[in-house]
Order: C-alpha cells, then sequence, then structure tokens
C-alpha cells in the first residue's frame, strides 16, 4: 500500500516529515517487538500500555511510518489522527482489500453461549455442502475437523482479524461464523467489517471493570446489530431482558428473526425434558413441529440450538438436514464436557453468575436422585468484582456441597477474591476452601461417591493459569483424568 493511498482513505490531523517519502507499506503494526521492515507503526493509547512509548523501538526495528496521537520527537513520517485504535481498523481492512465484503460473515454476540452457538452454525453449513470458516474463544479454524490456530482474543485485533478473512477469501471460503465480543466492539476492532447477520445469544452481567456500567455493556453489543443493512438478519434470543432493546437499534428494514421458550418467537421450544442422554423438546418453527432429541444437556444448550436453528432459517439452509445434525453433535470442548463417569465429572467455562446458574441447573437435572451435586469453582482477578458474590449465592443455593477456589487470580490476593465470593453465602457450613485449585479438585476427588455430579466451572477450555505476573500450565480436563481416574 502506498502512503498516497493511505492519505487519501484516512482522517487525519497534520502530517509530520511526509515530504520525499516513497516507500511501499509492507505491513500494519501495534507492537514494536513485532514490528518489520517497511511496517507502518500505529501508536495505540491503552488501558495499561501506551504505544506512543514504544514507537522509537519500532523504528529501530524497521517502521517507516508512524501514524500517532500526538506528534513525536521522531525524524520518521508520522501521520496525526484523533484516535490510532479507529485508524487501525480503517487502514487493515484498506491494505487486504476489504475482505469481508467479499464474504457472507455471520456475528455472533452475547455473554453466554457465542462458542457453542458459532460451532453449531459451521457444522450447520457444512451439513448443506457449504464451506464454513470459524473465529472465536478456541481459535480459528477453516473447517469444522480442521485444529484450532492463534486464540489470543475472541475477536482478533483489526490487523490479524483483516488478514483472516483475507486468507479464507483465497481458500475460495465463502461463510464465516465469528464470535463477536463486546472488547472487540468498543475498541473498533471490528470496525469495517461487514456483516450479513448477526445473532444475540443473551446479556447478563459480565466484563463491568471493563465496560462500567450494564448500559454502556448493552450498547457496546448493540453496535454489532445498528451496523445491519436492509438485506441483512438478524436473530434475537426473545426470552432475553434486552430484546426489546436489540431490535429497536436494528434497521426496519433488516430481516428480523426470534427464538425462544418463554415468549412467542419465529423459532420456539416446547414440551422439553432432560435425561442422562441429552434434551428433548417439540420444535416450533413458523407453525410447524419437530421432534428434536440432542446429545447435549442443559435448557442452555436447548437456547444455542435454537439460535443455530434460527441462523438456518435467516439463510434458507434446510431445516430437516439441519435438526438432524444438530442431534448429532455432542458438544464443545470445555462446554458441559463430561470428563469422568462415576462420578460423573463435568468441565464448564461458566464464569458469570448467568452461565453458572445455568450449568448447575443443567448439573441438577442430571443428578441421581441418591446423587449430591458438587460445584467447584472461582472467580478471575482483576475483573469485575461485584459478580463474586452473586456466584456464591448461587453455588450456594443449586449445589449441595461448594468448593471455592482459585480461578486466574492474576495481580490480586487469591484470598481475597475467595474472600469476596463468600460474602454472598448465607452460611459457610457446606463450603471448603482450598485456594490450589490442582489440590481443590483432589478435595472433590475425596468428597464424590459414584452417584455425584462434580462441576468444575470457569475455566472450560483454557489451559493455563495465570498467577501474578506468571502464567503457567493448568488444564481442568488433564487435572480431572489424572485425579480421578489415574490418566
Amino acid at each position: 500500500m502506498r502512503l498516497r493511498t493511505l492519505i487519501d482513505n484516512i482522517d487525519y490531523l497534520d502530517l509530520v516529515n511526509i515530504e520525499g517519502f516513497y516507500n511501499e507499506i509492507e505491513g500494519i503494526s501495534y507492537n514494536s517487538k513485532q514490528t518489520k521492515n517497511d511496517d507502518v507503526f500505529v501508536c495505540l493509547t491503552g488501558e495499561h500500555v501506551d504505544g506512543h512509548e514504544f514507537a522509537e523501538e519500532a523504528v529501530q526495528n524497521g517502521a517507516c511510518l508512524c501514524i500517532v496521537e500526538r506528534k513525536l520527537t521522531l525524524d520518521i513520517p508520522q501521520i496525526v489522527v484523533s484516535n490510532t485504535t479507529e485508524a487501525l481498523a480503517k487502514i487493515s481492512n484498506l491494505f487486504y482489500s476489504s475482505p469481508s465484503s467479499k464474504l457472507n460473515l455471520i456475528g455472533v454476540t452475547g455473554t453466554n453461549g457465542k462458542t457453542t452457538v458459532t460451532h453449531l452454525i459451521q457444522k450447520l453449513y457444512e451439513a448443506a455442502g457449504e464451506k464454513c470458516a470459524l473465529i472465536g474463544t478456541l481459535g480459528n479454524k477453516m473447517f469444522s475437523d480442521d485444529s484450532y490456530h492463534d486464540a489470543k482474543h475472541t475477536t482478533p485485533q483489526a490487523p490479524e482479524l483483516q488478514k483472516l478473512f483475507y486468507e479464507i477469501h483465497e481458500k475460495n471460503i465463502p461463510n464465516v461464523v465469528m464470535e463477536v465480543s463486546s472488547h472487540a466492539l468498543a475498541q473498533h476492532r471490528v470496525d469495517y467489517c461487514e456483516f450479513n447477520g448477526a445473532v444475540l445469544t443473551n446479556l447478563t452481567q459480565d466484563h463491568l471493570d471493563f465496560h462500567i456500567t450494564m448500559n454502556n455493556y448493552f450498547k457496546a453489543k448493540a453496535k454489532l446489530f445498528e451496523d445491519l443493512y436492509s438485506d441483512d438478519f438478524a436473530v434475537i434470543n426473545n426470552d432475553d431482558n434486552y430484546a426489546e432493546r436489540f431490535k429497536e437499534v436494528i434497521n426496519p428494514k433488516t430481516h428480523l428473526y426470534t427464538y425462544g421458550i418463554k415468549n412467542d418467537a419465529d423459532v420456539k421450544a416446547e414440551n422439553i425434558s432432560f435425561n442422562d442422554k441429552g434434551a428433548s423438546f417439540t420444535c416450533v418453527i413458523q407453525g410447524k413441529k419437530y421432534d428434536v432429541n440432542l446429545k447435549m444437556n442443559g435448557m442452555f444448550s436447548v437456547y444455542n440450538v435454537l439460535a443455530a436453528i434460527t441462523t438456518a432459517l435467516a439463510v434458507n439452509l434446510d431445516i430437516e438436514t439441519s435438526i438432524k445434525t444438530l442431534e448429532s453433535i455432542t458438544g464443545v470442548a470445555g462446554r458441559f464436557e463430561i470428563i469422568v463417569n462415576k462420578p460423573t465429572v463435568i468441565v464448564d467455562y461458566a464464569h458469570t453468575p448467568d452461565g453458572l446458574e445455568n450449568v448447575l441447573n443443567a448439573a441438577r437435572e442430571i443428578t441421581p436422585e441418591d446423587g449430591h451435586l458438587i460445584c467447584l469453582f472461582g472467580c478471575g482477578g482483576d475483573r469485575d468484582a461485584t459478580k463474586r458474590p452473586k456466584m456464591g449465592a448461587i453455588a450456594e443455593k443449586l449445589a449441595d456441597k461448594v468448593i471455592v477456589t482459585s480461578d486466574n487470580p492474576r495481580s490480586e490476593d487469591p484470598q481475597q477474591i475467595i474472600t469476596d465470593i463468600l460474602a454472598g453465602f448465607k452460611s459457610v457450613s457446606n463450603v471448603l476452601v482450598e485456594p490450589d485449585r490442582e489440590l481443590a479438585i483432589k478435595e472433590a476427588y475425596k468428597l464424590a461417591n459414584a452417584n455425584d455430579i462434580v462441576l468444575v466451572a470457569g475455566k472450560g477450555h483454557e489451559d493455563y493459569q495465570i498467577l501474578a505476573n506468571e502464567t503457567i500450565h493448568f488444564d481442568d480436563r488433564e487435572k480431572v483424568r489424572e485425579i480421578f481416574i489415574g490418566d
């Protein structure tokens, strides 16, 4: 990309040292250590780090141009803009020639369920004989049987995301389903992405350390739906408390589809039942009824499947084929994943009040009459502290026994996090506290009888634990197998 192309397409406040610049821009960087020759270096101002302080290092590593919010005392061409984060999204899209405009791009957002819903939609496209790439929390993959690649963020930063769209298009994959996080929306990572459809799973408390209020959290999510055009579609969970507010921001010409269980919807589940094999229900789609028998369990799984079926309806996939495909799926890694039987040990990513409540209710549905439900969980450090006592209260209400432990304490004192959780309990008579997560799982092993259900919540697919400034390998699934069956 030439400088003139960049200048002609970006809103700048000032141009510095531009005279005589003839370099071809070969790449985009926002990390000085990863900057290469003839990269444009974008100085992002984040929560903890100011990229302007690393511009000199970027230049030493080969940057030929800097995009800044303030003029730097460096003898290098600079483009001064009001917001480098917005500029990064714009030039990334420009550099890769607007690749999302050449794809059928579906964004899935919500507090819980994004990962599962994206995986289900990918499977439905493939069952219809269409290629579909996936981008999300577990990483990205070009087809469902592919291995995951690069999962630094649920939604990648703009240069990585636009490059990924470019590569997907080059591989002749026409469809992409992507998790869209509230952080990505608020931080402009998905600006200039041309979405053909958007799916809402739900909106409950999470990330208030970043968004501060639920209204700010809603506004971030709503951006995905506000930008839909007349030929696009929106899929909304009609049972969600924010459903009507999401509908209000959607263009009246955008095709709206709803799903639900409690409220009327285009796609609705009735006569729902659960057993140890999964969930069954009658799916009513615009008046027509279908029997659905899932290998996945829990009410949250029913909602996730409804979201996928409604998306299939919106993009004109065959409904009967879609239902058969969904019936064959056993689940997604780290999402209500049964690791061991007798006792049944389930690992789940639930790390929000709503998520924990959903999986505990699902676990209760399959707990034998002579069995107990044991819940092991913690809360992350340097994150929304107000949800900690709420999760404690939910665990006390829904589980027979509770083990409170650590879950990525980061820079916080693990004991303080646990104290915050315990504040939500009315009584701690059935609570065991063990800050060491591995020892906590060993305590669960000692407590559990053959007919008990043990829920290990919070980390799911994650294979690490963040302690202060150190990240160590830690995988709940590995530890459960090692402790409960000796693998």
